[in-house]
């Protein structure tokens, strides 16, 4: 039960529900400052949803596990991959930052580097450590030409 609850998604509900209930019931009269924000917002959030599936369009295409802690049975370079090495958690960022945008939740703006830091300690790390033991020298040659976030 606990390795499905210590899963990305969860953490970014989670970090979600805390920028809701700030700014549902605690905006000490904070805002953005109108549409500008909406917008933003919503291209974040769009953006980040973009990411997820181009992500799973690839770990389809190349049959192969989206489960954090679980072996990857190949590295995936293509698609998005080329551009990031791990787009599901820069969606996961990007939908963060967007949906404080849309929600005036001022005061959570914090959440967006700590919900960073969570899913670099917690998944990035420890998916990159995997990857490195199991496809060596393609991996090393793969982090060369690919950066880690954008």
């Amino acid at each position: 039960m606990q390795k499905w609850i210590d899963i990305p998604p969860v953490w970014l509900a989670a970090f979600a529900a805390i920028a809701w209930w700030q700014s549902a019931y605690h905006p000490m009269g904070l805002g953005f400052g109108g549409a500008w924000a909406d917008f933003a917002g919503g291209l974040l959030v769009g953006g980040g949803l973009v990411l997820v599936a181009l992500a799973f369009a690839e770990f389809r295409r190349h049959k192969t596990t989206v489960i954090p802690h679980q072996e990857a049975d190949r590295l995936i370079q293509t698609g998005i991959f080329r551009r990031s090495r791990n787009p599901i958690y820069l969606a996961d960022v990007l939908i963060l930052a967007g949906l404080i945008l849309r929600w005036d939740a001022v005061l959570s703006l914090p959440l967006v580097p700590i919900l960073l830091w969570v899913l670099e300690n917690r998944f990035v790390i420890p998916e990159e450590d995997r990857l490195r033991r199991k496809f060596r020298a393609e991996f090393a040659r793969y982090c060369q030409k690919t950066r880690r976030w954008v």
